[in-house]
């Protein structure tokens, strides 16, 4: 499980994460909202990744079944394929539990800073480059572990809130930077200049209500600031303060 250091108050001038009358019921019905739009919105390139090992697992199995059936498969070649099958199916078996982590987060939930947004990054950047948005990032040297289920959900909000909300094509560029308590993501889109002939194309999806939003940054404990064009995210350190639980073999 995950301890978070010095929890954060938000500095004069910031977006509050909630209304401070706000009930504690409400906020957590506000974020349990935000966590369901914002994974039906990346259920698509989600799906993609438990499916791609499963398909390869089942045309593998396919192909062996046949040559089986015709005789015509040698011993070594056989053993070859089998082997490529146990590969296979432990690859589709880590990227499925890797995906129900996001449903479930892991004992072990803490993710480096630079790898958390390139996960997202992953994730997010075909969908996005389709509808005319260039995704990149500026990513900070150095080692630095926060929350992975904050970083996961609170991102991918950020950069589909600014999508959303845009007016035309454009350049999403994530930036990342440290302290030695805190975890600095800044996410920012700019237009396409002008002459350029991309179309703006609709996700199609609602977007994601900010309320929401903030209830979930005010629950994870990540402060969350909105100044136009660009959006900040501040994760504390994420801690491991009790041993991992061991799966049974």
């Amino acid at each position: 499980m995950l301890a978070i250091e010095d929890p954060i108050t938000t500095p004069t001038g910031g977006t509050p994460p909630a209304a401070p009358d706000a009930a504690p019921q409400r906020m957590r019905s506000l974020a349990r909202a935000a966590r369901h739009d914002i994974l039906r919105r990346l259920a698509p390139p989600l799906r993609h990744d438990m499916v791609v090992h499963l398909q390869s697992l089942g045309m593998m199995a396919e192909a062996l079944t046949a040559r089986l059936e015709r005789g015509t498969i040698e011993q070594d070649d056989l053993q070859a394929s089998v082997s490529k099958l146990n590969r296979l199916s432990r690859q589709a078996v880590g990227t499925c539990l890797q995906v129900s982590s996001w449903m479930q987060p892991a004992d072990d939930d803490a993710v480096q800073l630079r790898e958390g947004v390139e996960e997202c990054v992953r994730l997010l950047s075909t969908s996005l480059n389709f509808r005319g948005f260039d995704l990149r990032t500026e990513l900070g040297e150095g080692d630095f572990e926060v929350s992975r289920s904050s970083m996961r959900f609170l991102l991918a909000a950020a950069v589909l809130t600014l999508t959303d909300t845009a007016t035309a094509p454009g350049e999403i560029t994530i930036h990342t930077e440290f302290s030695s308590t805190h975890g600095v993501v800044a996410v920012d889109y700019a237009p396409q200049p002008e002459g350029s002939f991309t179309l703006l194309h609709e996700s199609g999806e609602a977007p994601l209500a900010w309320a929401e939003v903030q209830a979930l940054a005010a629950e994870e404990s990540v402060e969350l600031l909105r100044n136009g064009n660009a959006i900040i995210l501040r994760l504390p350190r994420a801690v491991i303060t009790s041993p991992l639980k061991m799966v049974p073999v």
